[in-house]
């Protein structure tokens, strides 16, 4: 149950990489404040339409985990574009983690 309660939380932390990767890119203060409200908001409705638990359309594994890099290793490459090189290694490791007890688990 941790293991479900940590994914949130990487899921949360996620988001929050992606607000403010679309918050750094923006050329102007508009751009900012509405990239770092799109793409993590693009971001959720992909995870929540085809990723999560109880989404509406359930993929094929191989699609799924796919999905499952592309939204959490994602922010790894975004915090090294911002030189957060260390965030970038915790969350990685972290995130690395919990899919392998998730694979062990069966959750």
């Amino acid at each position: 149950m941790l293991n479900l309660l940590l994914r949130f939380i990487l899921e949360l932390c996620a988001l929050a990489v992606y607000s403010y990767w679309g918050f750094r890119i923006g050329n102007t203060n508009i751009m900012k404040g509405i990239l770092s409200i799109v793409i993590p908001l693009g971001i959720a409705i992909i995870w929540g339409i085809f990723g999560s638990p109880k989404a509406d359309i359930q993929l094929l594994a191989p699609l799924h985990l796919l999905l499952e890099f592309c939204i959490f290793l994602m922010p790894i490459l975004l915090l090294l574009n911002l030189k957060k090189v260390e965030l970038a290694w915790i969350y990685g490791s972290i995130v690395i983690l919990n899919r392998i007890l998730m694979f062990f688990w069966d959750q």
